[in-house]
């Protein structure tokens, strides 16, 4: 791979620095590109692009929005084999955006990064990685993703079972499951992927389920050969069936967040799901939740249900009492033998970054900045951490539609900061803590009566009750906010004097 001799590695600034190669990286790079900006490198700590969907690589994984919607709205992707892409579909079409926008000459991968120190006296972002390369640049970009980081349950005496155990996301395809007892811990949106497959090849599953989930049909399909042969010559109408199934998903608002007396119909479609798949009343009621439909990230599946009502599997919804060395312990006594745990216990979307990662103004760790929860100005810049933007950050997510659309969104906010800060010569944009401050009350404000605050227990919902994960409304209306970078929202500062 080729690099341009006016992208240092050697410490000298850049304009600016992102970390990450998914949607959101990606995104970023590309759009710099096609601005003619040059002076800018992306960080990546594994060997190749794609993020989640790279890492993500579980049986079954598949994208659970429509694959002509979850795409870079400038550049499709007429050769979608199915509705709902698959992964293995989804990384290659990172890869190719990567390589069609010509991003290999600004990529360092092996890069991991260690810290991103905020320099007062030179105005810059100082980076560390942890093979100890060291860059520097005036804005930094974090495309960290809000699920990168997976979780594991605190169980007694995990440390020490003795058999094979991984996590969803870090999956182990050389480990043979043929015959083999095997432990699933967790039934959210990874399980209901991978859980069926797994089922088909195991000699026994347990399924350890704490709360669960509700589960939609999904209205997936092949797309036929003739229809990518006319995506292909005529755009326009695939990009009509992408116009039809945005506002198809973003009619969802309704219940979710404008009137949650709305869902009350979806949850009878979705009981009449677990009736029609599940026959036996024990697991039906086992599998039913007990908390408003929409409350917890809905699913879609056809093949989880008639899974667990195989003969060789058995959902345990009795909490976990102790791991030991080759079994697991219900609370109510019952041992049973395990050979492989599988967790499929999600993300840390809460803390997605460890203490000591970033540093701000006056040394100011960001979880520190972060102590009731994370929250940003529209998703975006924090008080504190000036040139900082973030991408797919506090309260971007979505229960309804694309993440791409918000990250698009995002982007062009970041790129229209970032050439305002060229075109007036800037050296600090910082947003104003009561822009921050009373952007997020009214967030939380509507949050208050979505259905996400209806009592159950999310991972949309920090330990305090607040919400730091899902955008509250249409996500036109989250466009609309960051379509033009407000100066005014912002302390600026040129060269050294402040203004």
């Amino acid at each position: 791979m080729a690099f341009d001799a006016h992208l240092p590695d050697d410490g000298a600034p850049l304009s600016t620095l992102i970390i990450g190669t998914g949607f959101a990286g990606l995104g970023m790079a590309i759009r710099l590109k096609q601005e003619g900006r040059s002076d800018f490198l992306v960080l990546e700590r594994a060997q190749s692009v794609g993020g989640t969907w790279r890492d993500n690589t579980y049986p079954g994984c598949a994208c659970d929005v429509q694959s002509h919607l979850y795409s870079f709205s400038f550049e499709p992707n007429p050769a979608w084999s199915r509705m709902f892409a698959p992964q293995p579909e989804i990384k290659r079409y990172l890869e190719h955006c990567a390589d069609k926008y010509g991003l290999a000459p600004h990529l360092r991968f092996g890069a991991d990064v260690t810290e991103a120190r905020y320099d007062e006296a030179a105005q810059l972002w100082q980076v560390k990685t942890r093979d100890g390369r060291r860059f520097q640049a005036r804005a930094l970009v974090a495309g960290l993703g809000g699920l990168s980081t997976p979780a594991y349950p605190e169980l007694k005496g995990i440390t020490k079972f003795k058999g094979k155990a991984f996590h969803s996301a870090e999956w182990d395809h050389d480990y043979d499951f043929q015959g083999k007892r095997v432990a699933v811990i967790g039934t959210g949106a990874s399980a209901i992927q991978f859980v069926p497959q797994l089922q088909k090849r195991a000699g026994h599953l347990d399924l350890y389920q704490r709360t669960p989930p509700w589960i939609m049909p999904k209205p997936d399909r092949r797309i036929s050969a003739l229809e990518q042969r006319l995506f292909k010559r005529l755009p326009q109408a695939q990009q009509a069936i992408r116009e039809a199934i945005y506002w198809s998903l973003e009619g969802r608002v309704l219940g979710f967040v404008l009137n949650p007396q709305v869902m009350k119909l979806p949850e009878l479609l979705a009981r009449r799901h677990i009736r029609k798949q599940i026959r036996n009343p024990e697991l039906r009621a086992k599998v039913t939740p007990d908390f408003a439909f929409g409350c917890k990230r809905v699913l879609i599946s056809d093949d989880y249900y008639p899974a667990l009502a195989q003969a060789n599997v058995e959902v345990v919804s009795t909490g976990i009492r102790e791991v030991k060395a080759h079994s697991i312990v219900t609370s109510d006594g019952v041992e049973r033998p395990v050979d492989c745990i599988v967790y499929g216990t999600g993300f840390k979307a809460q803390d997605p970054l460890p203490r000591g990662a970033i540093f701000g103004r006056d040394g100011l760790d960001l979880l520190d900045a972060w102590k009731d929860g994370p929250e940003a100005y529209l998703g975006t810049t924090i008080h504190g951490f000036p040139n900082l933007f973030m991408l797919v950050g506090p309260n971007t997510g979505l229960g309804h539609s694309s993440m791409v659309y918000m990250i698009e969104s995002q982007i062009a906010y970041v790129l229209d900061a970032l050439n305002t800060i060229q075109r007036q010569q800037l050296r600090e944009v910082e947003v104003k803590a009561a822009v921050q401050t009373r952007y997020n009350q009214g967030l939380q404000k509507q949050l208050g009566k979505a259905i996400w605050a209806s009592g159950c227990k999310s991972w949309y919902v920090n330990a305090n009750g607040k919400n730091t994960t899902l955008w509250p409304g249409f996500t036109f209306r989250f466009r609309q906010a960051t379509r033009h970078f407000k100066l005014g929202d912002y302390r600026v500062s040129r060269a050294t004097e402040t203004a």
